[in-house]
């Protein structure tokens, strides 16, 4: 999960805003269970009426509520009130601060009138209003009265007493003849109001969050796969082979959708989860109903659930990755070598294998979703528990006057909010480890360290003017975790002008050498050099632009002939393009196309046959014009008339730059400068093809295989 929030550093600012937005939602989304609570305590059970700052009041009842005030609250009391009529008296337009204060005054008068109202030999209170005008009763007295009314109080619930001073303030608006009705309706209408105006508020964030979130998470898959591409991209062969095309190609598409569809997710309710969880608790605490324990036994019983069901699934939510790889590795060897597969009838074979993969990868998901399926269910009973439970202490709460209906419905839409983020958490952890684990793959490819980097300062500068010299100065070469070198200690020049062969049995190292000069590979020891400069110290821009480089598998992309031929830069204009595929062999075919230069590639060149592949493979090295040019084995797939006329044309085309070939026929190399015969991974023989024949026992063998005696003797015309 870390990891993914590393991810989230390049988009601190709309972060910011989601945070933002979400407490913004979460203080709608808690505020709108008070005000239902309200809508049920004060505007039906209370007819509107919110507390004990009468909005109205008789000059009487005034006058007997100061009995049991203070000079200084009498003081405060009358400053807000103004006489309205000769009936009574109006509360002016107050803050919110001064009404409580107000209704807080109000609240122990009120009660100790109650008191003398119910209490038995108890004179009235008009009596008393008299024998304070008369000085019969001093102020100190009456305070005295008060706290002994207060000390006797002290057992009486807070509810109870509320909804008593409640009572009094509503017969007191009767007894003034106000319209309770409409009293009740305004407070409806207006409290009704500010709950539509939250959801709106509300309903607004939450769409800006969607959006927000959406666009942060597009933005982040788009920077990893172009990260990822570019690291990829960047690979030699050794990270390649590493990892497997397969891997790459799922880190590539699969785990990056995997994080983008989970940082939506997590944006939306894992930031908003706990906002509303921590609210929901202290809005809880607020209510004062007793029943906090509710929440907590709930919340208890859902962590050990989630711990125990994340014990069990985290595993093999871990290894669903892998089989998704393997699922794609045997997907993609199959549809690859289809051809090969359905010539020696292995279709039954191959579908096992296929079947294997796929019922690993469904076996495990199953597993996991069925571990899953337990949450909900027990997450709703949980709810449904915590819902009775509080109803049923609630009841007698309310029995009691502890608690209001309002107060109660209240606590259960906040529990209900607490438990709902911790079910959030629960849906989102669901997803987060195979997240987790794909983040993981993604990062392994991001910090893979190259083994084939550009030097910190590069000696560009001095191959201004490339000659095209390569030296191989005690060469050595082995393949990672590779118990032997594969080759060993080789020193030759290939110089410009001439054509330098590389013939060799199979595995003998031939393809491994020629990779070396693009540094497909790096040495292990010794070093290659350009013109007298390390390959090493050279950026491998600077080098692959001094070099064209056919490999022994022609690789074309999708597209058109044209676009595969200019592939080398945009400077290669239709003269070059068309020049190229002429000394490539390629034009007679290409002519033939009713679109001929504009004819359709598609991927891979699988429209095309080997040789045509391969020839335009070539065209596309010629095109660049380098002053290198490397032939992997690339002329094997075409036939010896075509072999002869390439090779004759591909010699006038490249008479003043290097050329290096790699062949496993002898017909390809005759008539080079110089042969290099290989036999595991060392230089058994160098020379021309005479010198050779006489000096070299390996080559000789070579040519006996592939010439006839008179050949042999007399050599190939050209």
């Amino acid at each position: 999960m870390f990891k993914m929030f590393r991810y989230l550093k390049t988009e601190k600012l709309s972060v910011f805003l989601i945070i933002v937005l979400l407490m913004l939602q979460a203080y709608c989304d808690l505020a709108l269970p008070q005000y239902t609570s309200q809508i049920v305590d004060v505007g039906i059970a209370q007819s509107g009426i919110e507390d004990a700052a009468f909005s109205y009041i008789s000059e009487d009842t005034m006058k007997s509520l100061q009995l049991f005030m203070t000079e200084e609250e009498i003081q405060t009391v009358s400053s807000y009130y103004e006489k309205k009529d000769q009936d009574y008296l109006e509360r002016k337009d107050l803050t919110k601060e001064e009404q409580e204060e107000v209704a807080e005054i109000f609240r122990v008068p009120v009660l100790m009138i109650l008191g003398m109202s119910q209490a038995e030999q108890s004179m009235d209170v008009a009596t008393l209003v008299s024998m304070y005008e008369n000085e019969m009763v001093t102020k100190e007295e009456l305070l005295s009265m008060r706290e002994q009314g207060l000390s006797q109080m002290e057992d009486v619930s807070e509810s109870l007493m509320e909804q008593q001073v409640l009572a009094f303030v509503k017969t007191e608006y009767e007894a003034l003849e106000i319209d309770l009705g409409e009293l009740q309706n305004q407070y409806l209408l207006v409290t009704g109001a500010k709950m539509l105006g939250l959801s709106v508020v509300m309903m607004i964030s939450a769409i800006l969050v969607g959006l927000l979130a959406a666009r942060t998470a597009a933005r982040i898959g788009c920077s990893l796969r172009g990260n990822v591409f570019k690291k990829v991209v960047g690979f030699s062969n050794q990270e390649i082979d590493h990892f497997s095309t397969a891997s790459l190609i799922t880190r590539s598409t699969n785990d990056i959708q995997q994080v983008q569809m989970v940082t939506v997710m997590m944006l939306r309710m894992v930031v908003y989860a706990p906002i509303l969880g921590i609210g929901g608790v202290i809005k809880v605490m607020a209510t004062r109903t007793g029943m906090g324990w509710i929440i907590g036994v709930a919340v208890g019983v859902l962590m050990l659930i989630v711990t125990i069901l994340m014990m069990i699934a985290l595993p093999k939510f871990k290894k669903m990755q892998s089989l998704i790889d393997r699922l794609n590795l045997v997907s993609r060897e199959i549809l690859t070598g289809i051809f090969v597969v359905r010539a020696f009838g292995r279709e039954k074979h191959e579908e096992k294998r296929f079947e294997i993969a796929n019922k690993d990868l469904m076996d495990t998901q199953l597993f996991t979703n069925r571990v899953m399926t337990f949450m909900m269910p027990i997450m709703m009973l949980i709810m449904n528990g915590v819902t009775v439970l509080i109803i049923w202490f609630g009841a007698k709460g309310i029995e009691l006057g502890n608690l209001q209906v309002g107060d109660m419905m209240a606590f259960i839409t906040y529990t209900m909010q607490i438990v709902m983020s911790f079910l959030i958490l629960t849906m989102i952890s669901i997803f987060l480890p195979r997240a987790s684990v794909a983040a993981g793959r993604i990062n392994e490819i991001l910090e893979m360290k190259d083994s084939v980097c550009d030097p910190i300062q590069t000696k560009d500068q001095e191959l201004k003017n490339v000659q095209g010299v390569i030296s191989f100065e005690n060469v050595s070469f082995a393949y990672p975790n590779a118990k032997e070198d594969a080759l060993v200690n080789l020193n030759f020049t290939a110089n410009p002008g001439e054509t330098t062969a590389i013939i060799g049995s199979t595995g003998s190292g031939k393809s491994t050498l020629i990779q070396l000069i693009p540094r497909l590979y790096d040495v292990r020891q010794g070093r290659i050099t350009l013109d007298g400069v390390d390959i090493r110290d050279l950026s491998q821009k600077k080098l692959h632009e001094v070099i064209g480089f056919v490999p022994q598998k022609g690789v074309l992309f999708s597209g058109t002939i044209a676009s595969n031929i200019k592939f080398a830069g945009e400077e290669i204009d239709e003269r070059t393009m068309m020049e190229a595929a002429r000394v490539a062999q390629a034009e007679t075919f290409i002519l033939e196309k009713e679109q001929q230069y504009e004819s359709e590639i598609s991927q891979g060149g699988t429209n095309v046959s080997g040789g045509q592949k391969q020839r335009l493979s070539i065209a596309r090295a010629i095109a660049k014009n380098p002053p290198i040019y490397l032939f992997d084995d690339s002329f094997s797939a075409l036939d010896y008339k075509t072999d002869v006329t390439l090779r004759r044309a591909l010699k006038e085309k490249t008479a003043m730059a290097t050329v290096v070939i790699v062949a496993q026929r002898i017909s390809t190399v005759l008539h080079a400068d110089k042969i290099i015969v290989l036999e595991e991974g060392k230089i058994v023989g160098m020379g021309n093809h005479e010198t050779l024949l006489q000096t070299c026992e390996q080559y000789m063998e070579i040519a006996k295989s592939q010439l006839s005696e008179a050949e042999l003797k007399g050599g190939l015309s050209s």
